[in-house]
C-alpha cells in the first residue's frame, strides 16, 4: 500500500467490531454451539440408525430398495431447508436472531424425539413411513435457521480480530454429534441382541433430542441479541423485504456462498450421513470397526475446524478455502480406494485423511457465509445459498451415491462426484474478496448501505491485515 492511500478502516462503535464482554461472547458461543449439536444430531442418529430403518419402515422391499427408500426419506428432510431458510432468513432479518435460533431448537428437538417415538410398519402400515416424512420435513425445516444463525450470531458478538476462531470454535460442534451418534449406537449394538435394538434400542439416540433441545432452548433465552442487528433495528434500517433486497443487490455473494457451501454440504453428509453405510453394506465392514472409524474421523475434524479457523485470521478465508478445496479434491479417490480394503485400519486412514480436509474447509468457511453480506440482509443472504447448496449436494449425497456405485459398478464412483464439485467450486472461491477484516455492522446506520457495500464490488474494501483490495473477479 502506497503512503498516498492509507489504510482507512471502517468506524465502529462497540459491539461485533468494538468493545468487547468476554461473558457474553462465551455464552453466545455455548448457546450456539448447543444449537449447533442437536441440529446436526438429529441428521447423525437418523444416519447411523438407516439400516434399522429401513428393516422396520420399509419391510417388504428388497435390501437395495429398502436402503435406497430409507436414505429418500433422509433427502427429503433437505426438501423444506431453502423453505426454512427464506423464512426464517427473512424472520431473523426483520425480528432479531435471538428469537429465531430459541424456536429453531425447539423444533428441531421435538421432531428428533418424535421419530424416537414412531410406531412402526408392523404397527400402524402405510402411516409409519408417512409420519416418518412429516418429522423429517419439520427437522428439514428448522435446520434451515440454525447454522447461519448461530455462525451470524457468534460473529456479530465475536471481536474482528478472533472472529473466525470464534465462529469456529462455535461451528466444529457440528461434528460431534456423529462421534456421539456412533459411539451411541456402537454402545447399543454391541451390549443388545438383534431383537432387542431392532424392538426398542434405536430409539434411544433419538430420545435424547429432547433433553438437548430443553437445555439449548433455556440458554438462548438468556443471551443478548446480536449487537449488528441492535444497530440496524435502532438506525430503523431493518430490511421491510430483505429477500428481495438480497437478490438484488447480492446475487453475486450468494453465488459465492453457495459454491463454498456445496463442497462443505457434500464432504459433511458423505462422511456423516453415507460413509457408515458404505463400509458396511458396499464394503462389507463388520458394523462396531464401520462405528468406531467413523467416530475417530470426526474427532479429527472437530479438532481441525477450530485450528483452520485461527489460522484463516492470519492468512484470510480465501486462501484458508482454496487449499482445503484443492487438497479436498486431490484426498477423494485415494481414501475411497484405501477404504476398499475392508480393514479397520484402512477405514481410519481413509476417512481420517477425508475428515481433515473437511475440517480444513469448515475453519474458514464458518465465517465467511456471514461475512460476505452486510448487517440488514446476512441472515437471509447466506441462509438461503447455504440451505440450496445443502439441498442439492448434502441432502443427495448419500442417495445419489448409492445410485452412482450401482450405475457404474464402481465403489470409488462417489469419489469422483467429490472431486468434481471441489474443482467446480475454485473459480467461484476465486472471485471471492477476502473478508476477514470486514465490519460486521451496518456501513452506515443513517444513510442505508452505501453503493458498492457488498464485498464482491466494495473497490476499497480494506482487510484486517491492512491490505486495499478491490474486486479480484
Amino acid at each position: 500500500m502506497s503512503a498516498e492511500q492509507p489504510a482507512v478502516r471502517p468506524a465502529v462503535t462497540g459491539g461485533a467490531d468494538g468493545g468487547h464482554d468476554s461473558s457474553t461472547v462465551r455464552k453466545v458461543m455455548t448457546a450456539s454451539a448447543i444449537g449447533h449439536f442437536v441440529e446436526w444430531y438429529d441428521f447423525a442418529v437418523y444416519a447411523y440408525a438407516a439400516p434399522v430403518i429401513a428393516t422396520l419402515f420399509f419391510p417388504h422391499a428388497t435390501t437395495f430398495v429398502a436402503l435406497l427408500s430409507t436414505f429418500a426419506v433422509y433427502a427429503v428432510g433437505f426438501v423444506m431447508r431453502p423453505i426454512g431458510a427464506f423464512l426464517l432468513g427473512s424472520l431473523g432479518d426483520r425480528i432479531g436472531r435471538k428469537r429465531v435460533l430459541a424456536a429453531v431448537i425447539l423444533t428441531m428437538g421435538l421432531a428428533t424425539t418424535g421419530i424416537g417415538l414412531l410406531p412402526t410398519y408392523r404397527t400402524i402400515g402405510i402411516a409409519a413411513p408417512v409420519l416418518l416424512v412429516v418429522l423429517r420435513l419439520a427437522q428439514g425445516f428448522s435446520a434451515a435457521g440454525e447454522t447461519i444463525g448461530s455462525n451470524a450470531f457468534v460473529a456479530e458478538h465475536a471481536p474482528v480480530k478472533r472472529r473466525g476462531l470464534a465462529v469456529g470454535a462455535v461451528y466444529t460442534w457440528s461434528n460431534l454429534p456423529p462421534v456421539i451418534a456412533a459411539l451411541l449406537v456402537f454402545f447399543l449394538t454391541e451390549s443388545l441382541s438383534d431383537d432387542a435394538y431392532e424392538s426398542w434400542g434405536w430409539r434411544m439416540p433419538f430420545l435424547l433430542g429432547a433433553p438437548l433441545a430443553v437445555v439449548g432452548l433455556y440458554i438462548r433465552t438468556r443471551v443478548d441479541e446480536s449487537p449488528a442487528f441492535a444497530a440496524v433495528k435502532k438506525a430503523e434500517r431493518v430490511a421491510s423485504a430483505p429477500i428481495r433486497t438480497v437478490w438484488r443487490e447480492h446475487r453475486k455473494e450468494m453465488a459465492v456462498c453457495f459454491a463454498i457451501a456445496s463442497v462443505a454440504s457434500l464432504g459433511y453428509y458423505s462422511l456423516t450421513g453415507y460413509f457408515f453405510t458404505y463400509l458396511t453394506v458396499t464394503i462389507g465392514l463388520g458394523e462396531p470397526a464401520a462405528l468406531l472409524s467413523n467416530g475417530i474421523a470426526l474427532a479429527i475434524t472437530f479438532v481441525t475446524v477450530p485450528i483452520a479457523a485461527a489460522l484463516s485470521d492470519r492468512i484470510g478465508r480465501k486462501r484458508g478455502l482454496q487449499l482445503a478445496a484443492m487438497l479436498n479434491a486431490l484426498a477423494a479417490v485415494p481414501a475411497y480406494v484405501l477404504a476398499g480394503q475392508a480393514s479397520l485400519t484402512s477405514a481410519i486412514v481413509s476417512q481420517g485423511l477425508l475428515a481433515l480436509c473437511l475440517g480444513m474447509f469448515f475453519g474458514p468457511a464458518g465465517a465467511a457465509f456471514v461475512e460476505l453480506f452486510p448487517a440488514r440482509t446476512r441472515y437471509t443472504g447466506a441462509s438461503i445459498s447455504y440451505n440450496l447448496a445443502f439441498t442439492l449436494f448434502g441432502g443427495t449425497a448419500p442417495l445419489l451415491s448409492i445410485f452412482l456405485i450401482e450405475q457404474t459398478g464402481s465403489t470409488i464412483a462417489p469419489a469422483w462426484y467429490v472431486v468434481a464439485v471441489s474443482a467446480a467450486a475454485l473459480p467461484a472461491i476465486a472471485r471471492m474478496t477476502e473478508t476477514s477484516g470486514r465490519s460486521m455492522l451496518p456501513q452506515d446506520e443513517r444513510h442505508g448501505p452505501r453503493h458498492g457495500e457488498h464485498v464482491l464490488h466494495d473497490e476499497h474494501h480494506v482487510s484486517e491485515h491492512g491490505q486495499k483490495e478491490g474486486n479480484t473477479s
